[in-house]
């Protein structure tokens, strides 16, 4: 109802309005308009996730070191914790890390309610952003000689992940889990958009390049020494 009300002002200013202010304010005013409302449509928001899907390898279905589940918000947690769940009745892994500040720790304390045993739980909650997930999580899955892993997050944020965990010297199987289905087109047009500037802005800086393997392997002082001053590694309530 909104874009109707916005397209139909528009149509009354471009019939009231001088040629000349319909050229030099009006028509590039209406272009974008018109891009937003085809960017936070359905159709537009299916064709950005297609554009994701496609760039993606799928699940292959083979089984891996350890899950590792990327936080990304409140709104997006229970999704996470199904799929890991799922993925642990499958026996896709012996094991579940889960990174991210904010949702670490939550993340955690539901799966310890799961049929999964708390001495395949962990995680740190150091990380603040995608480039951090895989510095922290390498710092502690890297040196236990884990290579192989299952990586959970949300569609819109696979493919930025998976190339960053690569080069964090990981073998990635992706493992995308769907945005909250009661979303509106326009919040996760919005995700999609944020993406796919993120994929830009971490291509162009070099974010994507592999770590040197001698600090894979034995972690820099700094990283180690963040994981003390905050405290960062999460276990469950009883530690293993």
């Amino acid at each position: 109802m909104e874009a109707f009300i916005v397209l139909a002002l528009l149509g009354i200013l471009w019939l009231i309005s001088s040629k000349r202010w319909r050229k030099r304010f009006l028509l590039p005013i209406t272009l974008i308009v018109l891009a937003c409302l085809v960017i936070t449509s359905p159709l537009g928001v299916y064709l950005a996730t297609q554009g994701m899907v496609a760039a993606l390898p799928p699940d292959s279905g083979a089984t891996a070191q350890a899950i590792v589940v990327l936080g990304r918000g409140e709104d997006l947690r229970q999704s996470r914790i199904d799929a890991v769940e799922k993925l642990w009745r499958d026996r896709r892994s012996p094991q579940v890390f889960v990174s991210g500040m904010t949702d670490a720790n939550f993340i955690v304390e539901q799966l310890e309610m799961t049929e999964i045993p708390k001495t395949a739980l962990s995680g740190e909650s150091c990380s603040q952003t995608t480039e951090e997930n895989a510095i922290f999580s390498s710092a502690v899955l890297y040196p236990q000689q884990v290579r192989m892993i299952l990586l959970v997050t949300d569609l819109p944020h696979m493919l930025r992940s998976l190339l960053v965990f690569r080069g964090s010297g990981f073998t990635v199987i992706p493992h995308p889990v769907a945005l909250p289905a009661e979303w509106s087109s326009g919040n996760q047009a919005w995700v999609l958009l944020r993406e796919y500037l993120g994929l830009l802005h971490y291509a162009v800086t070099g974010r994507f390049k592999l770590r040197n393997a001698a600090d894979l392997s034995n972690p820099p002082a700094e990283i180690k020494q963040k994981f003390v001053d905050w405290n960062c590694r999460v276990f469950p309530a009883t530690k293993p």
